[in-house]
Order: C-alpha cells, then sequence, then structure tokens
C-alpha cells in the first residue's frame, strides 16, 4: 500500500488541509479514472474513510480533507461559507495538478460537492451526493435547537445524545442494518469532536443549521444520488426529486438504512461509488431519471459573495498509514 501525503493550503487566510493516498503501484497499468475527492458530512474529516481506499485505491488516487470549519482545519468566518469552501475545493484540485477530478459528497458534503459542480462542471468528471440536506423540515430543526441548548448548557453529553438521534430513524417498524453501532459511533464522533476542537461546536450549529442551495439544477457532469431508504434528515422522496433537476442523473435507494448509510452499508457504498465512477455497470433501478428544470428545495437564506483567493504551500509532509 502506497504512503499517503497530507498537504497543508490556505484559503482567504484559512488554514485547512488534504490527504491523498497515491493510486497503489501494484494494481498494475493505468488508473482507471481521475482522482477522487471525497467530502463527508458534518465533523467528518479526512480520516474517517477507510472503505474508499480499500474500494478506489486499486482503481485511482483517492482524496480527503479537511476543508474550512470541518476536522483540522480553521473555523469558517461570519457570513455565507459556499464561497469559501468552493474555493478550497478549486485549491486542492489545483494543487493536486488535476485538470479534472471525480467528486462524492455525503450529506452537508453533498451540498459543497453540488456548488463545486453548478459553478465549475468543466472540472467535475463525475459526480456521487448521498443523504442530500435538500429539505430539512421544521421538526428536523426543533430537534436541532433542541440539542444545541443542551450544549449551551454544558451538556455535551446530552447534546451527542440527541444530535445522533435527531439524525437516526429509530422508528422500531423499520429496519436499519448495524443502527445501533452507527448510533453509538455517531454519538462518540460528536463527543470526540466537542474535547478536541475549539471550533466543533459552531461547526455543527453551522453545518445542522445553514440551508444550502440545492436549486438551479446542473447539466454536463454524469451524476448520481443516492438515499437510505429511511433517511429521515430529507425523504428518499425529496431527493429523488433533485436528482432529477441534473440533466441525465441517475437515483438509487439501499434498503435497511437511514441518513447513516454510509456507515449502515458501508461497503455497499463504496463498491457503488467505486462502480460508477469507473463506468461500471448500476442496478435497473438507476436508470437516468426525467430532467426537471427547477428543484423544489427552499432557497438559501443569503446570497454568495465573490469568492475568496486561494494560496498553497509549497512543502508537503508525509503521515502514516
Amino acid at each position: 500500500m502506497p504512503e499517503e501525503i497530507i498537504r497543508s493550503l490556505t484559503v482567504d487566510g484559512l488554514r485547512y488541509g488534504y490527504r491523498v493516498l497515491p493510486r497503489d503501484p501494484a494494481a498494475g497499468g493505468a488508473p482507471a479514472t481521475e482522482p477522487v475527492l471525497v467530502i463527508g458530512g458534518a465533523l467528518q474529516g479526512m480520516f474517517g474513510w477507510p472503505q474508499m481506499d480499500d474500494h478506489l485505491g486499486p482503481v485511482a488516487d483517492v482524496v480527503t480533507a479537511d476543508l474550512p470549519g470541518m476536522g483540522t482545519a480553521d473555523p469558517l468566518p461570519p457570513g455565507p461559507g459556499a464561497p469559501v469552501l468552493r474555493a478550497a475545493v478549486t485549491g486542492i484540485m489545483d494543487d493536486l495538478g488535476a485538470p479534472r477530478i471525480n467528486l462524492f459528497g455525503f450529506s452537508y458534503g453533498a451540498a459543497v460537492a453540488f456548488d463545486c459542480a453548478r459553478h465549475d462542471p468543466g472540472r467535475i468528471a463525475r459526480l456521487v451526493l448521498g443523504g442530500v440536506p435538500t429539505h430539512i423540515g421544521e421538526e428536523q430543526r426543533d430537534y436541532w435547537h433542541r440539542a444545541t441548548r443542551r450544549l449551551a448548557e454544558g451538556d455535551a453529553e446530552g447534546f451527542a445524545s440527541l444530535a445522533a438521534d435527531g439524525l437516526m430513524c429509530l422508528d422500531p417498524d423499520r429496519h436499519v442494518h448495524r443502527r445501533e453501532l452507527a448510533r453509538r459511533y455517531v454519538r462518540r464522533s460528536f463527543l470526540h469532536a466537542l474535547a478536541h476542537s475549539g471550533h466543533a461546536a459552531e461547526s455543527l450549529r453551522r453545518a445542522l443549521g445553514d440551508r444550502p442551495d440545492f436549486s438551479g439544477g446542473l447539466s454536463g457532469v454524469p451524476a448520481l444520488v443516492f438515499a437510505g431508504e429511511h433517511d429521515t434528515v430529507t425523504s428518499p422522496e425529496r431527493q429523488r426529486e433533485f436528482a432529477g433537476t441534473i440533466e441525465g442523473s441517475r437515483f438509487l435507494t439501499l434498503p435497511d438504512s437511514d441518513h447513516w448509510v454510509v456507515l449502515e452499508r458501508s461497503e455497499e457504498v463504496a463498491a457503488l461509488v467505486t462502480r460508477f465512477f469507473t463506468g461500471g455497470a448500476l442496478e435497473p433501478a438507476a436508470a437516468p431519471l426525467p430532467h426537471q428544470t427547477r428543484a423544489p428545495v427552499v432557497p438559501p437564506a443569503e446570497s454568495a459573495p465573490a469568492s475568496p483567493r486561494h494560496h498553497a504551500s509549497p512543502t508537503p509532509r508525509t503521515g502514516p498509514r
């Protein structure tokens, strides 16, 4: 297995970084596809995707990131975060020297990935979006407000429990594969982030409180959207409607899973992403959707300013696997 490389970058004065696992030369031949950049949800940093390494490593360079507001990166400043995050992703592509990349975004990361593809489609070879939060209802927002009040009162344990439960389907009549395992993992992840990052609480508030812009559609980028069949954050039906605004896109629902499908069905998700990025066959249920011209989603609360400038540090740092 090749040794991973960690790079430090800055965008508009904010420090962030990315990790690249070069394709395993033992696989032989040329890479089967462009580098794959994985962008996760709230608090999912660059070291949380081993299943992607295993499946994508033989066919492409695998790139993960701590974007501003995530992991060890600097927190996002007040105001709209989309332009900063978009510029940070562009900075990674430029630093890699990659004319185009494959882009996978999950949950909050799906908003970042979609925004990048919409603003610069020529640099995105293929796009996969999972657990897309196109619509956050008032019930979800009320749940989140109750959780953040616990945090403000100094009750980290109560916050982590409420936050984890609010992102999962706990209905005993709906079967979710490895539900309790995923629930414990998410809860521990929240607690770990709160204990080790000075801006984790604000990052969580922002990720779950923002209204990302999923309107406007997209064309010219092959895309796949997938959802867990019991996703309670945004229903699969609404995610399918969103997928219909992407010209030629495909949509899949994964059984026995909820919003945390990447934990509950980790191997299936990694295999699905790998097949799509390498041009492999998908199941018949993922036939191209009829194209809509508008997305049935709530518009963003604020308009976005111009994209900030990006600067890269010249010295790579190599880290252990």
